[in-house]
């Protein structure tokens, strides 16, 4: 036990218990009405209604409209998903088809 009173298994299961609450903060940049632009809007919307149970926040950015905000978040290829929150903050590129590996390379809680 630590000074606190608790063991490491209950303090893991108490992080784990805040984590799954915390609202997931994602953004989409996509460039224009492409095909690939909405593909990637149905597929991040699918994976965060799956993975995140109504706990997430998708903001789609289109950089023809807004390239600021493109440049703010370091953009280079679209479309690119970015977690911000929860921590660490992930990125993947293209259209979210593969859904196992935007899973596993953005880390979604299950």
């Amino acid at each position: 036990m630590s000074k606190s009173g608790k063991t490491a298994a209950e303090k893991l299961a108490a992080a784990a218990a805040k984590a799954s609450q915390e609202v997931a903060k994602l953004r989409l940049y996509i460039a224009g009405p492409s095909d690939r632009s909405t593909r990637a809007i149905r597929n991040a919307r699918d994976i965060c209604d799956e993975h995140y149970k109504g706990r997430f926040d998708l903001e789609v950015i289109d950089i023809l409209q807004q390239p600021g905000r493109a440049r703010e978040d370091h953009v280079l290829a679209v479309p690119m998903l970015i977690k911000h929150i929860p921590l660490p903050v992930k990125r993947f590129i293209g259209d979210l088809s593969n859904r196992a590996a935007v899973i596993g390379a953005l880390l979604l809680r299950v």
